[in-house]
């Protein structure tokens, strides 16, 4: 009897360990003392499958991708507005942290008030600063405008340079900038554009395990072809605004649903 007792977990004072000691085994609360139970690694835990990717297993996910987006968008192109190299510079400066719609409601009215470089490198800051002030960080963003055209006017004769090591030296102008303007207004594909979409995709696809633009953007040119980098970008931000939504993405509908890793 008292053997069916112990397996049914019966009350006996000789086998039940005392309250202490039970507390201290579940990582309760103790008079003195609190002893924490192990925390889960929610990171490792999604990050567990592609730890284990192999770059040749990524490769190939990358090229479904790029097959799978060519039928889904067949003609992709730059969502910013624009007619000049230079108008497509200050488009993707007022972009950041602003989504493309903004931006192009606000460029026709801003190219009326200073139709071109020299305009812009001779208009007071205050100026510009009221002209895109509903693109957020209108403050910081016009004053790079006003240093770029005129360091643009002082070097180039206010032409937008055609090369990577020339961009990155105008005030404002990051790698993801450079790399935009390049492949859009020159067709040069000096890098992958990494912005928002493209790094939350990277991620969330499979593409990369990195957190950063640039890290992104290192695995992104390993993996891509070339000739592909301009178009792959245009096609994976499209991605991002109609399926792989930040919230709640549309797995169901998405072309990438039969082998995307859907990490997080």
């Amino acid at each position: 009897m008292k053997k069916i007792e112990s397996k049914l977990g019966s009350k006996t004072t000789s086998s039940r360990p005392s309250p202490h000691k039970q507390k201290e085994e579940t990582g309760q609360r103790t008079s003195g003392n609190a002893v924490k139970a192990p925390k889960k690694k929610v990171a490792a835990v999604r990050n567990s499958s592609v730890s284990k990717t192999t770059l040749s297993a990524r490769k190939r996910l990358v090229a479904l991708a790029i097959e799978a987006l060519k039928k889904e968008y067949p003609a992709p192109k730059c969502a910013l507005e624009y007619e000049t190299p230079f108008e497509l510079l200050v488009a993707v400066v007022l972009s950041a942290q602003c989504t493309d719609k903004r931006v192009n409601m606000v460029l026709p009215g801003l190219f009326r008030r200073f139709p071109d470089v020299k305009a812009f490198a001779e208009a007071p800051v205050e100026e510009i600063e009221q002209a895109i002030q509903t693109c957020g960080l209108y403050r910081s963003k016009a004053a790079n405008l006003s240093k770029t055209a005129k360091a643009l006017v002082e070097k180039y004769e206010g032409i937008v340079p055609s090369t990577f090591e020339e961009l990155i030296t105008l005030p404002g102008v990051g790698r993801k900038t450079a790399n935009c303007v390049l492949g859009v207004a020159f067709g040069v594909a000096s890098g992958f554009v990494v912005d928002a979409h493209v790094l939350r995709l990277s991620q969330r696809i499979g593409f990369s395990d990195e957190t950063t633009p640039e890290k992104v953007e290192d695995d992104l040119n390993r993996l891509t072809p070339r000739d592909e980098w301009i178009n792959l970008s245009h096609r994976l931000i499209y991605l991002g605004r109609q399926y792989c939504v930040a919230r709640s993405p549309k797995c169901e509908t998405c072309p990438l649903a039969s082998f995307c890793l859907k990490r997080f």
